[in-house]
């Protein structure tokens, strides 16, 4: 005779239950963890910065952007979830403003055409040489039929990345944030500039900003920056697409892409002098950091290297 299997069901029976009872403690226990780093608001060597500011900028800021509508990975693919960033445009003509035509088709194969609002635009634009210098953050304007026209200065010798940054606000991928890139070649005598080194600070049409802060791969780090000019704070940091300050960042060697909303809420037209970042950048090594401010209608790009351990 067969022994029975009923002790070997009972066994299996237990261990089930307190499988799906550990599974249960451990969904509540996440459930209920109150993560502030959800919750963020928004650095060339050599780069010229976007020269207007929208004129659609609410003058009431309300809530910052959540770090988890943030778009995920790091933008080095030109396809993801059927949405694709196509481009005939491969090469742009070196030492004179270009412009780069681009669109966004769906998981349907069709062009896009409604984008949701992030911080006052439905495009961000960035173009960024191998080298990581010539760094441009452009909100291009899109025709009827889904194209967009972004406006270029003038281009370096050198191979580009070009960045699309969007949210759809319609069809499968609504609400989801995306960033798509696409290169181009320049073509001419290419002379790169070397990655200047790591440091805590750096100098911008007068201003100096420090950055402090030890980031970890992978690991969601504070960073704080202040802004000060001839050795005082300062406190006149105009609101720049719903922020005090906008911060982007590209990996040395694959110009990996990563954007850091702020932390520091806008709370009236004067801002500064110490704001606050969420950095949670997903690789090792160098960072060339882009943060773009604003004073007396003016716009200031401050660039330097974080190295990331």
């Amino acid at each position: 005779m067969f022994a029975s299997p009923r002790p070997t069901v009972r066994r299996r029976a237990l261990a089930a239950a307190g499988t799906a009872a550990a599974l249960a403690l451990t969904l509540t226990a996440c459930g209920s963890s109150n993560d502030e780093s959800s919750s963020m608001p928004g650095m060339d060597h050599g780069a010229k910065p976007s020269a207007s500011v929208s004129a659609t900028a609410s003058p009431s800021m309300g809530d910052m952007p959540r770090m988890d509508h943030m778009a995920a990975g790091d933008g080095l693919s030109d396809t993801k979830d059927g949405y694709r960033l196509t481009s005939t445009d491969t090469t742009l003509m070196a030492g004179k403003p270009a412009a780069y035509r681009f669109a966004v088709t769906g998981p349907d194969g069709k062009p896009v055409s409604a984008f949701a609002v992030d911080q006052t635009k439905r495009m961000h634009f960035y173009a960024i040489r191998s080298d990581l210098t010539g760094f441009q953050h452009i909100h291009p304007t899109m025709a009827a039929d889904g194209t967009w026209t972004a406006a270029l200065d003038t281009l370096a010798p050198g191979a580009w990345r070009m960045f699309a940054s969007f949210t759809p606000n319609s069809g499968v991928g609504k609400e989801t944030a995306f960033v798509l890139s696409r290169t181009v070649t320049v073509p001419g005598t290419e002379t790169k500039t070397p990655l200047p080194a790591a440091a805590q600070t750096t100098e911008a049409d007068g201003y100096t900003v420090t950055v402090k802060g030890e980031p970890m791969a992978g690991m969601a780090h504070p960073l704080t920056v202040t802004v000060t000019k001839d050795g005082k704070p300062v406190t006149d940091l105009e609101p720049y697409l719903d922020t005090y300050a906008h911060l982007t960042a590209f990996h040395e060697g694959d110009t990996a892409f990563a954007h850091l909303h702020p932390t520091t809420k806008v709370n009236g037209g004067h801002g500064g002098p110490e704001l606050s970042f969420n950095a949670e950048l997903p690789t090792s090594g160098n960072w060339r950091l882009f943060l773009q401010f604003q004073t007396g209608g003016k716009l200031h790009t401050a660039a330097l290297t974080l190295h990331v351990g």
